[in-house]
């Protein structure tokens, strides 16, 4: 029998406002709600699905109120949660149940690929006054903040077309918009950038470039620009319609003769104002960009191929201790439009991944990067990182895996790093997941809040103050 991490063991209880006995002091400041998505259940009847991206979405919120938590976790009730409490898993990033001849079958049918999922397991974000959960798929399902419960699905009001979609929106607080891009096949394929500005439905389209088109999950902005990473990880249309296709990820094809294209499009204009080209490498996230006299300044997450990938399929995650998967870097891209030219550095010498900044700096210089420490033995750990300096503080603990940190700041603060970090972590040994808050400035613990389980390995989230 396979043996599963308790990162990648399916959760099959719901707990609605559980308060936990919080240890240590959570600010009183701290008002909001964080919600995080990711996976939640790896199983229908007895089979397993085949990646870590294939798990059924299941949101967390964290609530925070005069120095208390309240916790609850809840499945979105889709399509594809109907499916699998019927023992069938269909239509996921690798999986599909059906037979090949059934597949093709329904390509058929369809003139085309097969519909895409509605398991919105990536992310979470607020469109105009909704909350919303996002996939990668074209497909997007709202939900309550408060009680966590599924609305239905959410359709923009316009008429972009979309084959793939980011699930990554940048909320940029200092413009009243969130920027994101979709991927449309066709002769000629194209990514097409839009804003969706606070308060409405509808993406305003701000510019169409030609695309390879490859595997893009994150975009940045600036004040003026957004840009786009496309490394060679290039998407074949033609695999997805294969009979044998188990997904998206067996259009996945890796081109390492191929550069990584760097694409810089203004904002208010839709021009392309600069393409570069580095070395073949990956990423998933981005951390942030801004422009430095006349330079954009672009960190991010950088793999030396698509290994990682295939790295988090559950052939791989199960099995006895914390899976070897391939580690990250930090990387500064500096483009200079100008010129016409790019600079590649690295800014720290550990593995990382899940990189966030606080929203106050989105599009605008920061100075400190938060994200997961992925080299170490036996443990996950979250580090701090001063992209001025090169400098770093960590923070990890024996067998504890820290997800993705949230830096939250201090309402009033001035530094950029004057308020804390939330960061689910789990704890291997005791088989239980602990929120923990960080003092942004020194990574000391303020607050332990034991769950009363141990909650499988999300992705990503979002702290809504309002809620």
């Amino acid at each position: 029998m396979t043996v599963q991490s308790p990162g990648f063991r399916s959760l099959q209880a719901e707990r609605h406002d559980y308060r936990p006995a919080v240890e240590g002091t959570v600010p009183d400041w701290l008002s909001g709600t964080l919600v995080r998505n990711g996976p939640g259940r790896f199983e229908a009847g007895d089979q397993r699905v085949n990646h870590w991206f294939d798990g059924l979405a299941m949101l967390r919120r964290y609530s925070f109120e005069n120095g208390t938590v309240r916790y609850s976790n809840r499945f979105l009730r889709t399509e594809a949660y109907d499916d699998a409490m019927a023992g069938e898993l269909t239509g996921q990033f690798a999986t599909d149940t059906r037979s090949g001849w059934q597949r093709l079958r329904d390509v058929v049918r369809s003139l085309g690929p097969p519909a895409p999922t509605d398991n919105a397991n990536v992310h979470v974000a607020r469109i105009d006054g909704r909350y919303v959960a996002l996939t990668e798929a074209p497909r997007r399902v709202a939900f309550d903040p408060e009680t966590l419960e599924t609305r239905g699905e959410f359709s923009f009001d316009d008429d972009l077309t979309e084959h793939i979609t980011a699930a990554h929106l940048v909320d940029d607080p200092h413009r009243d918009e969130l920027v994101g891009f979709t991927t449309q096949f066709g002769r000629t394929h194209q990514y097409h950038i839009y804003r969706v500005p606070t308060g409405s439905d509808e993406r305003e389209r701000i510019a169409s470039l030609d695309a390879r088109p490859a595997y893009v999950h994150d975009c940045s902005v600036t004040e003026d620009h957004v840009v786009l990473v496309e490394p060679p990880l290039v998407l074949s249309v033609v695999r997805a319609l294969s009979p044998l296709s188990q997904g998206p990820v067996d259009m996945l094809d890796w081109r390492p003769e191929e550069p990584t294209r760097v694409l810089v499009v203004d904002r208010e204009t839709g021009e392309l104002v600069s393409e570069q080209t580095v070395d073949a490498a990956f990423t998933f996230h981005h951390v942030n960009a801004y422009l430095d006299d006349g330079e954009v300044v672009l960190d991010l997450v950088e793999f030396p191929d698509g290994d990682i990938v295939g790295a988090m399929s559950m052939d791989a995650l199960d099995g006895e201790g914390f899976p070897d998967v391939p580690d990250g870097r930090l990387v500064r891209y500096r483009i200079d439009p100008s010129a016409d030219t790019v600079e590649r550095s690295q800014l720290y010498d550990g593995g990382i991944e899940l990189p966030r900044v606080p929203r106050d700096r989105v599009g605008r210089r920061h100075r400190y990067a938060y994200g997961q420490v992925t080299d170490r033995a036996g443990a996950n750990g979250l580090v701090k990182v001063d992209c001025e300096t090169g400098t770093a503080r960590e923070w990890w603990e024996q067998s504890v895996y820290v997800e993705e940190p949230l830096p939250v700041q201090r309402p009033g603060g001035d530094a950029e790093d004057d308020g804390v970090v939330l960061a689910p972590a789990l704890d291997a040994e005791k088989d239980r997941t602990t929120l923990l808050v960080f003092d942004a400035a020194t990574l000391d613990v303020l607050a332990r809040a034991p769950l009363p389980h141990a909650e499988p390995f999300g992705f990503h989230g979002r702290f809504f103050p309002e809620v």
